[in-house]
């Protein structure tokens, strides 16, 4: 395998990297939502729905915005890049690819992992408040899914500015 085939497959690799930090992230914050969550069930079965949709939450970062950002990078943006460049990337926008994968990757996953915790500490809170805290904690998790959100769209718009390069 030559540099540049290396090079190349650096650059490929990025977007299911990206893919696979929001899955570490997702299974982080899951983890984080259910150990508290199980408890609460326990006592009070009637929560069950409640810690269900609690647990789901970090799954946004994996199911939409880490898997929209891999399949934009690897069925719309990068075939363009090497439409461009059939000899393989040039190792400045390879760099570039792994780069705002990375920078994608670790913004899923600790937003997803920070998520977590706060519907854990939500889901610990819903026997004491009969469920009244249920609002304020979706809101609160909103909170972190708008740094998975940001993190794909900043992402995806730098990765659009590669195809003019």
């Amino acid at each position: 395998m030559s540099m540049a085939d290396w090079i190349t497959t650096l650059g490929l690799m990025g977007p299911g990297l990206a893919e696979a930090l929001a899955v570490v992230g997702t299974t982080i914050g899951i983890v984080e939502a259910t150990t508290t969550g199980i408890p609460v069930v326990a006592e009070d079965p009637g929560q069950r729905g409640r810690v269900f949709i609690l647990a789901f939450l970090p799954m946004t970062q994996t199911l939409v915005y880490g898997f929209v950002y891999m399949f934009l990078m690897y069925y719309m943006i990068l075939p363009g890049i090497l439409a461009k460049y059939p000899g393989g990337l040039p190792p400045g926008i390879a760099g570039a690819v792994l780069g705002i994968s990375l920078f994608v990757g670790l913004a899923e996953m600790v937003s997803a992992w920070m998520q977590g915790r706060v519907c854990g500490q939500t889901a610990a809170q819903l026997i004491k408040t009969k469920g009244g805290v249920f609002g304020t904690g979706l809101i609160l998790a909103a909170y972190e899914e708008l740094f998975g959100i940001l993190g794909m769209v900043f992402g995806l718009t730098i990765a659009f500015l590669l195809t003019s390069w």
